[in-house]
């Protein structure tokens, strides 16, 4: 019976193993507006993009905010945004919590 339980383990922790490697390589797609975390969901909009200029300059960070529930998702590499303050993207990267790292860029 023991030896049936530690084969179980050792199987279960392999599985748990693959899972989260598979997890890790995927990526994701988040649809929003590029704009500052100073301004956050208000800078949401094509007109923002000289406000978004002057506070990046102040030490604001880019962030994207979700289209639907307008949801702020910081930005890992903010350089990959460069050229798309106040732009609606669609931005592909690895999620993970409230960050997102951008591996390429869209306009929608």
């Amino acid at each position: 019976m023991k030896k049936v339980l530690l084969g179980c383990a050792a199987l279960s922790i392999l599985f748990f193993m693959v899972a989260m490697a598979s997890a890790a390589d995927k990526s994701s797609t988040v649809n929003g507006y590029v704009t500052d975390s100073m301004c956050g969901a208000k800078g949401a909009n094509t007109g923002h993009a000289a406000c978004m200029t002057k506070c990046l300059g102040k030490g604001a960070k880019a962030v994207i905010v979700t289209d639907g529930d307008q949801k702020i998702v910081a930005v890992d590499n903010p350089d990959a945004l460069k050229g798309h303050e106040g732009h609606h993207v669609a931005v592909t990267g690895t999620v993970t919590g409230d960050s997102v790292h951008v591996d390429s860029v869209k306009m929608l």
